[in-house]
């Protein structure tokens, strides 16, 4: 398995202990933080979301935070490693919960609607090993997003 860049346990960071890790940093633990974080935490690993996509999921739980600041959260709670960014070539994003338990998991992503799966593969984690260990680098972590359409795009006449 790969080695993590940073020693974390598998669980999210509690309020106490992110709320120490943001005021090291400068920043405080602001109700909307909390909000953004706990929606993750409540969908679970292997839910992806976009910024506008937690948004609505928040305005829906009746929990009030603007678009920009849910922007500004999901790239705090990313830098902290809290969250994981998924930048998709089609130049969106989505963002799911952070694990060491989960981390050496890819993603397969519809082009047409966004959906995206995840699936793991011991021949994709020894490929990057192997590539890793052959140029002399010390792999890290082993991502593969896979562009393809799901069952719903392929089905529908192209334009």
């Amino acid at each position: 398995m790969a080695a993590s860049s940073s020693p974390r346990s598998s669980e999210p960071l509690a309020s106490t202990e992110l709320r120490t890790s943001l005021h090291g940093r400068g920043q405080r633990l602001t109700p909307q933080r909390q909000r953004v974080l706990g929606l993750f935490k409540r969908i679970g690993e292997g839910s992806h979301l976009s910024a506008e996509e937690v948004h609505q999921r928040l305005l829906g739980a009746e929990q009030r935070v603007s678009l920009a600041t849910v922007y500004r959260s999901l790239r705090l709670l990313s830098s902290m490693e809290l969250l994981r960014e998924l930048e998709l070539p089609e130049g969106g994003r989505r963002f799911e919960l952070a694990s060491d338990t989960h981390r050496d998991h890819h993603h397969l992503v519809c082009v047409g609607c966004g959906r995206t799966e995840e699936f793991d593969s011991a021949a994709v984690l020894a490929a990057g090993e192997q590539a890793a260990g052959g140029h002399g680098f010390r792999l890290i972590e082993c991502v593969l997003n896979v562009r393809a359409l799901c069952p719903r795009c392929a089905a529908e006449p192209a334009s």
